[in-house]
């Protein structure tokens, strides 16, 4: 079997590493933030050249405490895309705002900024766009928009850890921008994490509180906050990895080239990258008409795979009430019924790349 990740092969290439900082949280019994999660919190936003970091549970509760931050809340209006994980709307509906939706280039995958002037209301707040699969969306326009009409810019970068846009690193270049430590992300945790970068004191004041119960300092509660502080461990472990990632971004980017090179002419259309992104390959995804019965070929020859998206946050039975319908974003609909993710992660060795390139191939012709 060819996996779509392996964790397994990735945790033994550190497991001395891993141990021992797992060990030093144990002996220290900071188990809930800590500092572990103090001192990775400084190093990942240095890492992408934000002032603050704020570690929390979850990429979600990154999304929801960066909109809070922003002072979004009901009535108000988001920006973004249909075709994301559910978490990036879901986010902005636990503020009481709603998503408005503009629609994706049938190129980057990522916000079709020609679209999103049109769709601002006095109520629009902000501008969520998402780096789809390890690709920037387009910064420029969006902050160029976003300043004319005093609108916050809030990165959805939970899969985009390590991604740069004309040379400037992802996360840091709108107002707040938010990571996803889930295990099989580029930079993954061993269960949930996330965290927000910004170099805005205020919005890092807030979401430092806003984490922890809203206090300031323990039993004073100056703001109704929650529960979404990040384990020490997990602290403890994104240290160690973070240290590997620039290692394991170079090997994807390697091996979407290979599979480039491997797949032209193949019958798949393969990722474009866009002429201002450094793109992180957190999805390999190509494209088939017949994407079902080529995920169905490729499943028969052992090779895991995935679909990231089958279905538009628009036409989700979850999220009928915001209003739309089926043919309202027809370039997000049309990529997720062809999408299809191939296997990716760093552990891929070029004859695994190079297996799963004939079958695809072989699949095609098949059909």
């Amino acid at each position: 079997m060819i996996p779509f990740v392996d964790l397994k092969t990735q945790y033994l290439s550190i497991k001395d590493e891993i141990d021992t900082a797992v060990w030093k949280v144990l002996d220290s019994t900071q188990f809930v933030l800590g500092n572990e999660v103090t001192a990775f919190e400084e190093e990942f936003a240095a890492y992408c050249d934000a002032d603050y970091g704020i570690a929390v549970n979850t990429g979600t509760s990154a999304l929801h405490l960066a909109l809070l931050a922003a002072g979004i809340g009901p009535g108000d209006e988001v920006i973004t895309v249909p075709f994301t994980f559910v978490a990036t709307v879901a986010a902005i509906d636990y503020t009481g705002a709603k998503a408005v939706f503009v629609d994706i280039d049938p190129t980057s995958y990522t916000i079709d900024v020609t679209q999103i002037e049109k769709t601002i209301t006095e109520r629009t707040k902000a501008i969520l766009p998402v780096h789809l699969y390890g690709q920037p969306a387009d910064m420029e326009p969006i902050l160029e928009i976003a300043r004319r009409y005093g609108l916050t810019v809030i990165e959805d970068a939970a899969q985009a850890h390590r991604a740069e846009y004309k040379g400037r690193r992802i996360g840091s270049i709108g107002d707040i921008g938010c990571f996803s430590f889930y295990p099989g992300k580029n930079l993954g945790a061993y269960g949930e994490g996330g965290i927000v970068v910004t170099s805005n004191p205020e919005y890092a004041r807030t979401m430092r509180m806003l984490r922890d119960w809203g206090q300031e300092r323990k039993y004073h509660h100056v703001l109704k906050g929650y529960n979404y502080r990040m384990d020490g461990i997990q602290g403890a472990i994104l240290r160690v990895k973070l240290r590997h990632l620039d290692k394991w971004t170079d090997v994807r980017r390697s091996h979407a080239a290979l599979y480039d090179k491997l797949l032209a002419n193949s019958g798949v259309t393969t990722p474009t990258v866009m002429p201002y992104s450094h793109h992180v390959y957190h999805i390999y995804a190509v494209r088939s008409p017949q994407r079902d019965a080529l995920q169905q070929k490729l499943h028969e020859q052992g090779i895991q795979t995935g679909i990231h998206y089958p279905i538009p946050v628009h036409l989700l039975a979850a999220y009928q009430g915001l209003g739309y319908k089926a043919g309202d974003f027809p370039n997000s609909e049309l990529v997720a019924s062809e999408e299809l993710s191939l296997p990716m992660c760093a552990e891929l060795s070029e004859a695994q790349i190079a297996t799963v390139s004939e079958s695809v191939k072989e699949g095609i012709k098949a059909l």
